[in-house]
C-alpha cells in the first residue's frame, strides 16, 4: 500500500530532547539533597509531573511549575529562595537550550520528501515547540505542522482528515510507543517506532501484538527503506 502521508514526531526524533530534561531533574535532586534522598526525589518529581499533565500539558514549562512543586512538598516552609531560583534557571535551561538534530537527519527528510507529504505532529508547549522548529531550520521540509496538547487515536483520525487522506495510506514514525505508534495504529494508520535511550516511562508501553503495520527500526535514517518496502 503506497503510503501519501508520512507523520513524524519532532522531540527526540528529529533533534535530542529527553537528555535535557533528565539534566534538569539532576538539578533538582541535588537541590533537594538536604530535604530527600536521591531515590525520593526523583520519585516524588514523576509523581508530581504526571498528577499534573492533565491541568499543565506536557513540556518545558509544566516540568518547570512541577518541579517548584515538588520541591515545595520535599522541603516545605524550610526550602531556600535560592532552590526557588535554581529552579527557575533550570526551566529557563530547557526552554533556552540549543536544538541539536540528530545526525543525518536532513538527508533523511531530503528522502522521505520523495515518499509523501511530510507532517510534523509534536505535543508539547505551542510557543516553545514552534521556537526548537524555527531553531532547528527543519521548518520548510514539511507540509503542516502539526501541534497537539495529546496524541490520541482521535486525535490522528482528525488529522487525517483534515489532511485529505485515508488512514491506511499515513504513517506515523517517533520514539514513543505510547504516543507515537499506538494511537496511530488505532486510528487505522502505520507506524514506526524509533526508541532512544533513555527516553521517558510515561512513554513506555507493550508493543502491538497485531504487528502488520508496525516496525521497529533503529533509526529515522531507516524509514525511507521501509516504506518502499510496504508499498
Amino acid at each position: 500500500m503506497p503510503v501519501d502521508l508520512i507523520c513524524l514526531d519532532a522531540d527526540d526524533t528529529l533533534w535530542h530532547n529527553m537528555r535535557f530534561f533528565a539534566a534538569a531533574e539532576e538539578a533538582l535532586v541535588a537541590m533537594l539533597a538536604p530535604f530527600a534522598e536521591a531515590g525520593i526525589a526523583r520519585e516524588t518529581m514523576t509523581a508530581v509531573e504526571l498528577r499534573n499533565l492533565a491541568l499543565y500539558g506536557y513540556g518545558a514549562k509544566s516540568f518547570t511549575l512541577s518541579m517548584i512543586e515538588a520541591a515545595l512538598e520535599l522541603g516545605g516552609d524550610a526550602l531556600p529562595l535560592s532552590a526557588v531560583r535554581g529552579i527557575l534557571a533550570a526551566g529557563r535551561t530547557l526552554l533556552a537550550h540549543p536544538v541539536e538534530l540528530f545526525d543525518g537527519i536532513e538527508d533523511t527528510l531530503a528522502e522521505l520528501e520523495m515518499r509523501g507529504r511530510l507532517v510534523l505532529v509534536t505535543k508539547g508547549d505551542l510557543l516553545h515547540q514552534e521556537m526548537k522548529l524555527a531553531a532547528s531550520g527543519l521548518g520548510s521540509r514539511f507540509s503542516a505542522i502539526e501541534i497537539v496538547s495529546d496524541k490520541t487515536p482521535d486525535t490522528f483520525r482528525r488529522l487525517f482528515a483534515r489532511h485529505g487522506a485515508r488512514p491506511d495510506r499515513c504513517l506515523m514514525a517517533g520514539d514513543s510507543m505510547r504516543s507515537d505508534v499506538l494511537p496511530a495504529l488505532a486510528a487505522g494508520a502505520w507506524a514506526a517506532f524509533i526508541p532512544q535511550p533513555g527516553g521517558w516511562t510515561h512513554e513506555a508501553a507493550a508493543p502491538p501484538e497485531d504487528r502488520a503495520r508496525f516496525t521497529m527500526l533503529e533509526r529515522l535514517a531507516d524509514l525511507p527503506g521501509w516504506i518502499d518496502r510496504i508499498g
